[in-house]
C-alpha cells in the first residue's frame, strides 16, 4: 500500500546525511524559442450580405464583358473622327468581333451612316445612337411569358443542350409563379441524369413545387404522362416538363422529345403550349445552330437566354433576334432567383453599350 504521511518508526529514525554528490559542470544556457499561442479569435458575427441593387444595376454589372468590349473598341475609334467610310468599317468589324453577327452589324452601321455621315461624332454619341437601334431591333422579340390562366395546366416543355442551365431556369420560374400564387408542378423529365434529377427536386423543396420523378432511366415519355394527368386531376396551373439535351446523339434526342410531345397530345391535344428553349450566351454564334436544331426537333416557341453574366458575347442575342424573330422571354445575369427577369429591350440596349 501506498503511504502518504510519515509513521512514527520512521520519525525516530537518525537523519544520515547525504553522501555528496559531484556538483556538475553548470549546463551551457541555450535560449528556448518561446512559442506564444494566439488567443482564440472571438466569434465573428456574421458578415452582412451586400446590397446586390436593383435589376438595373446586375444588369448592367453582368453586362460589364461585353460592354467593355464594345465601350473600349467605340473609343477607340471614335477619337475625334469624322464618320467616314473607314470608320464605318471598324466599327462593323468591332459590332461582328462582338457577336452581332455580320447581317446587325451591316444593318447598325448603314443605318448610323445615314444620319451623321461625314460629321464629327464622338464616341458617347455613337453607343447612344447604337443603343436606340439595337433597343428598336429587340422590341419585337420582348415578350414575357404569361401563364394562360383558361389553361389547367398550362403544359411548358423545357428544352436545350445540356449545361445551358435548364434545370435551373425551370426552378427559377416554378419559384417566381410560386410567389405569385400560382400552383406549379415540375417533371424530371431528363430521367438518364441523376445530377438532373437530384437538382430539380432541391428547386421543388426551395420553391414548394412538388416533382414528379421516376427512376433513372424511366420513359421520359410515360413520366411527361403521369405527370400531365396528375396536373390536371389536381386542378394545377403550370406544369414545367425538364428533358435531356444530349445533342451529341440529335437522332435519339429528337426521337424522344416528340415522343414526349405525342404523349402529351393523348391527353390534350394543344400541349405543349410553350416549348422554351435555354441558350447560353457563353456559346456564342454556336447559340445559331442550337436554335435551328431545337426549332427543327420540337418547334421552339421562345427563348429563354442565360449566363449573359459570365460571357463578352451578350451581342449574340441581337444576332438571334435579328435572324430568328422567336420571342427572348427572359434573360439571366446571376445564379440567383431574382437573376431571371423578364427581357427589357431598352435596359438591355443601354447596358450592353455601357450607358446608365
Amino acid at each position: 500500500m501506498i503511504k502518504f504521511w510519515r509513521s512514527k518508526s520512521d520519525e525516530a529514525k537518525p537523519d544520515v546525511p547525504p553522501v555528496a554528490a559531484p556538483v556538475p559542470p553548470p549546463p551551457v544556457s541555450v535560449p528556448t524559442p518561446t512559442i506564444t499561442k494566439p488567443a482564440p479569435p472571438a466569434p465573428a458575427a456574421p458578415a452582412a450580405e451586400p446590397p446586390r441593387g436593383g435589376w438595373l444595376s446586375r444588369l448592367r454589372q453582368g453586362l460589364t464583358k461585353s460592354s467593355s468590349k464594345l465601350t473600349e473598341g467605340i473609343t477607340s475609334i471614335f477619337t475625334k473622327r469624322r464618320l467616314d467610310h473607314a470608320t464605318l468599317e471598324e466599327l462593323e468589324d468591332l459590332l461582328i468581333g462582338a457577336d452581332l453577327g455580320p447581317t446587325t452589324a451591316a444593318r447598325l452601321t448603314r443605318d448610323l451612316a445615314a444620319n451623321r455621315f461625314g460629321k464629327e461624332i464622338t464616341a458617347e454619341e455613337v453607343r447612344t445612337l447604337l443603343a436606340t437601334e439595337i433597343a428598336g431591333l429587340l422590341a419585337p422579340v420582348a415578350r414575357p411569358l404569361i401563364p394562360d390562366p383558361s389553361l389547367k395546366p398550362h403544359v411548358i416543355l423545357m428544352v436545350g443542350v445540356n449545361g445551358t442551365g435548364k434545370t435551373t431556369t425551370i426552378g427559377k420560374l416554378a419559384r417566381q409563379w410560386r410567389d405569385d400564387g400560382r400552383s406549379v408542378m415540375l417533371v424530371a423529365g431528363d430521367t438518364f441524369r441523376a445530377a438532373a434529377v437530384s437538382q430539380l427536386k432541391v428547386w421543388g423543396e426551395r420553391s414548394g413545387c412538388p416533382v414528379v420523378a421516376r427512376e433513372t432511366g424511366a420513359d421520359p415519355a410515360g413520366l411527361a404522362y403521369d405527370a400531365l394527368e396528375r396536373a390536371r386531376r389536381e386542378g394545377t396551373e403550370l406544369l414545367l416538363i425538364d428533358t435531356a439535351g444530349r445533342l451529341q446523339n440529335k437522332t435519339d434526342l429528337m426521337a424522344e422529345l416528340q415522343k414526349v410531345i405525342r404523349v402529351l397530345r393523348k391527353l390534350d391535344p394543344s400541349a405543349p403550349h410553350s416549348v422554351l428553349l435555354t441558350l447560353d450566351a457563353t456559346t456564342g454564334q454556336n447559340a445559331h445552330s442550337q436554335v435551328e436544331v431545337f426549332q427543327g426537333m420540337v418547334g421552339v416557341t421562345g427563348l429563354v437566354v442565360t449566363k449573359l453574366d459570365g460571357s463578352a458575347r451578350g451581342g449574340v442575342l441581337v444576332a438571334l433576334a435579328e435572324k430568328f424573330g422567336l420571342p427572348v422571354h427572359a434573360i439571366g445575369v446571376g445564379e440567383g432567383v431574382d437573376d431571371l427577369r423578364p427581357f427589357d429591350p431598352t435596359a438591355f440596349s443601354r447596358s450592353l453599350m455601357g450607358l446608365e
